[in-house]
């Protein structure tokens, strides 16, 4: 099971305490909110792409979406999310528990600046029924092959 590989990952940082698991889903923004208690954005989205034919997660405020022309510049290609059963076999987590913890070495990891006007976001840790709760720095560190900062998306920034 995903969550096992990701709490194993997590007992070289000491941190696999942390995990929290629950009786309900938590595997949308909307229903990990309820799970976790906390306002969906501060749900840390991990979404799962195909770039040059390798797979990349990028991890997102939950309020957030992908913008295409700013994820165009960024990584010159079309954003094309991964189907299930890619996110399953190239990500290997199942969709609803993506993370960016105990991923393949070919993965990249990249982190949205969405994320940083939180003190603190709760990612998946490998099952549709779980979260852990990190700061951005801890986020940075403990993701699997960390590539970078990236600002991809649209829809969670306040006009004005």
């Amino acid at each position: 099971m995903s969550i096992e590989k990701v709490r194993t990952y997590f007992k070289r940082f000491g941190i696999e305490d942390r995990i929290r698991e629950f009786e309900v889903s938590s595997a949308t923004v909307e229903l990990a909110a309820v799970a976790v208690g906390v306002e969906g954005a501060r749900i840390a989205k991990s979404l799962s792409f195909k770039v040059e034919d390798k797979p990349v997660i990028i991890v997102v405020a939950g309020d957030a979406k992908i913008d295409n022309s700013k994820y165009k510049a960024r990584f010159h290609t079309k954003a094309k999310m991964l189907t299930h059963e890619e996110a399953h076999s190239l990500i290997g987590h199942d969709v609803g528990g993506v993370c960016s913890f105990a991923l393949p070495e070919d993965v990249k990891v990249y982190l949205d600046v969405s994320l940083k006007r939180f003190e603190t976001v709760f990612p998946a840790a490998g099952s549709d029924n779980s979260a852990i709760e990190l700061t951005c720095g801890e986020l940075e560190k403990y993701s699997s092959n960390f590539a970078g900062w990236v600002d991809v998306c649209k829809a969670w920034q306040t006009e004005g």
